[in-house]
């Protein structure tokens, strides 16, 4: 489980910097949570970086993330990883049973929903609060291609409260606002 080589295969499959920044922002929060659960940072960092590496050339249900989670599986990536890939796709009816597989879903939906809500407020990161993030929560044309029940039900299956949780992802994310774009 290498960073950099899942680094480069996921920019060999996905050209869109908005992607890449959501796969960078899931990987930053699957590394800060193996941290809180004393897993292994480099494998679910890499996890978040290959969770949505298919999506822009395969972007239908009928092949995402089947079509990445084969060439992952060619490539000799451990079942774990793409069982968690797998899982994170509701419509594949896969079971999330490992904490690895309950955070890639906790962290994939909340990730980018904590990023749009960033990219509104001119002190971006900074200072942004679980009670601002559930208010644009409440607004449902605001990033309303997020599932703010996924939100919901992935900290409850992670068993973390949902304030503490998107306040624990908002700060590992600030750790990367940079690369994030979302540097003030």
């Amino acid at each position: 489980m290498d960073r950099e080589a899942a680094w480069n295969l996921m920019c060999e499959w996905t050209e869109s910097e908005s992607l890449r920044r959501h796969m960078l922002a899931v990987a930053t929060a699957m590394r800060a949570y193996a941290g809180r659960f004393d897993e292994d940072e480099e494998k679910w960092e890499v996890t978040g970086i290959l969770h949505d590496m298919d999506y822009e050339r395969h972007p239908t249900p009928a092949e995402h993330p089947q079509v990445g989670v084969q060439e992952l599986e060619r490539l000799g990536y451990p079942d774990d990883v793409r069982v968690a890939i797998l899982g994170h796709a509701d419509y594949l009816d896969v079971p999330r049973e490992t904490r690895l597989a309950k955070t890639l879903y906790a962290v994939d939906e909340l990730s980018g929903f904590i990023m749009a809500v960033a990219l509104m407020r001119p002190e971006r990161l900074e200072g942004l609060s679980a009670k601002s993030v559930k208010k644009k929560m409440k607004q449902k044309s605001f990033a309303s291609s997020v599932s703010r029940d996924d939100i919901v039900n992935g900290a409850e299956d992670l068993g973390v409260e949902l304030n503490e949780h998107i306040e624990f992802v908002a700060k590992a994310l600030r750790s990367r606002e940079k690369e994030l774009g979302l540097a003030v």
